[in-house]
């Protein structure tokens, strides 16, 4: 919500899938959120940051599939990060709920940012393996409490968040499903999000790629905002943001 030290609020959601494919590197991002959020803080890509943070794994599997912070506009959310519990489930079911965190920002969030201003927010989902094709209306009764007519697809739901956020997906390469299948998992992001689905080979750098996305969504020359970072970082954020190619002056704009 605005408020009247943010009177321009810009939601920014960050969901990191916690199951056990993701390893070691399960941590190192975790740390790396720390990071990111006071970098967000700090740099202000967007007008008036609210962060969310989510942790999440798979419906099909998991006992706590879906965690969610509040939105904050200081460094709180950095303390309601060290309050998820990452449960390192997941199956071999060939993939992750990952639209059970577009389904909880498309129906469980209200911002003035999307109501006042018809203006989007954006949703960074992490991971390393393929999202699940279909969301159970059971599951979403289990562990949310709507009920929903029938089974929802991950199509639909990116569909559906897509009207009140700009959403991208990073994946990540070091996670086991991506060394195992990494083409089969980048061919199948892509063909549901297109460029707003990121591989990333360092998880080291998501702080700096996702400033960088948000500079560049905010408007900021890409070109510039590469050459920001150091040489190492830049050929990182380089490699993320070359083809990202946003629309001069409707940055996270709804169009009806």
């Amino acid at each position: 919500m605005d408020s009247e030290e943010h009177p321009e609020s810009t939601p920014i959601i960050l969901g990191l899938d916690v199951t056990g494919s993701m390893g070691s590197v399960l941590t190192t991002i975790s740390k790396k959120l720390n990071v990111l959020i006071q970098e967000i803080l700090d740099r202000e890509p967007v007008k008036d940051p609210q962060i969310m943070v989510m942790a999440f794994g798979d419906t099909e599997c998991d006992r706590y599939p879906l965690q969610v912070t509040q939105f904050e506009s200081d460094i709180r959310i950095a303390e309601q990060l060290n309050d998820i519990y990452f449960e390192r489930g997941g199956g071999g079911n060939d993939g992750e709920s990952y639209s059970l965190p577009w389904y909880f920002a498309a129906r469980k969030t209200k911002t003035d940012a999307y109501l006042k201003r018809n203006k989007k927010g954006y949703l960074f989902t992490m991971g390393d393996e393929k999202y699940l094709d279909v969301l159970g209306k059971d599951r979403i009764k289990y562990f949310i409490g709507d009920d929903v007519q029938a089974n929802l697809t991950a199509e639909e739901l990116y569909n559906e968040v897509s009207k009140q956020y700009v959403c991208y997906h990073l994946l990540i390469e070091e996670g086991c499903g991506m060394r195992v299948r990494g083409r089969e998992v980048i061919d199948k992001w892509q063909n549901l999000m297109g460029q707003y689905a990121i591989p990333v080979a360092d998880c080291t750098k998501i702080p700096e790629i996702i400033v960088s996305i948000l500079q560049v969504e905010a408007g900021k020359d890409k070109e510039a905002v590469t050459k920001s970072w150091d040489k190492s970082t830049a050929l990182v954020v380089d490699k993320a943001i070359k083809n990202l190619e946003i629309a001069k002056g409707k940055e996270g704009l709804i169009e009806f």
